[in-house]
């Protein structure tokens, strides 16, 4: 099986980039350069008809959306330990339940605390936007930072892909400037994240991506508090 990942730095391609690191199989990258619309090229929207990343590849077939990709890959490599699949359908049910609460739930919020000129652009709307979206993330991490509390990883004693998306989440939102002090279990959740080699290696990955970009001058910043997108000089 040939495996290419479309993914930009930074993006939530980070969260497939870890699990295909974590199962240690063969597969490329293919860099997404926003700042030259590469996002909106026809060839792209082919792929990926809402112009975001990540897209997998799977001989050369795509797939897109972060639940999909990594359903499918746990279940493609179960050894790898992305998911605990088990053929149980209600306990099946319940993983995918939790995978999607971060699509779905946490990662729309995530965009409001990054980007809230994108949701509202009359004055003092994005202000407003981006403190009910801290609000709102308050709420949905007190329980996943008690249940850190408990237990080194989200499912338990073993690690898996839902650990990979709270650690993106939390690189976003304290990136932002989100009162991370408030969630000290997801901190040292996001330093076991860290010191796991699947990781370091998505983060070198990233890195080489990123610096080449800034090298072109292509590399996309945001405005710490507005979230504004433009090209590094």
């Amino acid at each position: 099986m040939k495996l290419d990942l479309y993914f930009a730095p930074g993006a939530c391609s980070r969260v497939p980039l870890i699990a295909l690191e974590e199962i240690g199989e063969p597969f490329d990258t293919r860099l997404v350069v926003f700042m030259k619309g590469e996002h909106r090229s026809p060839d792209y929207l082919a792929l990926n008809p809402a112009g975001k990343v990540p897209t997998l590849l799977i001989d050369g077939q795509p797939l897109t959306q972060n639940v999909a990709i990594l359903s499918f890959l746990a279940r493609s490599f179960p050894g790898a330990g992305l998911l605990p699949f088990t053929g149980d359908s209600v306990g099946d049910a319940r993983l995918m339940s939790q995978l999607s609460f971060f699509s779905a739930d946490l990662h729309p919020i995530v965009t409001r605390i990054r980007l809230p000129q994108f949701l509202c652009d009359v004055a003092g709307g994005p202000e407003r936007v981006r403190e009910m979206a801290d609000k709102a993330m308050e709420m949905q991490l007190g329980p996943l930072d008690a249940r850190l509390g408990k237990q080194p990883w989200l499912l338990g004693a073993e690690w898996s892909v839902l650990d990979a998306y709270l650690y993106w989440v939390w690189f976003r939102i304290t990136g932002a400037g989100f009162p991370g002090e408030k969630f000290p279990n997801i901190a040292a959740h996001a330093q076991r994240m860290e010191d796991r080699p699947a990781v370091k290696r998505a983060l070198a990955r990233e890195a080489q991506a990123e610096s080449d970009l800034e090298a072109k001058g292509l590399a996309v910043k945001f405005d710490q508090m507005a979230g504004t997108p433009r090209a590094r000089r």
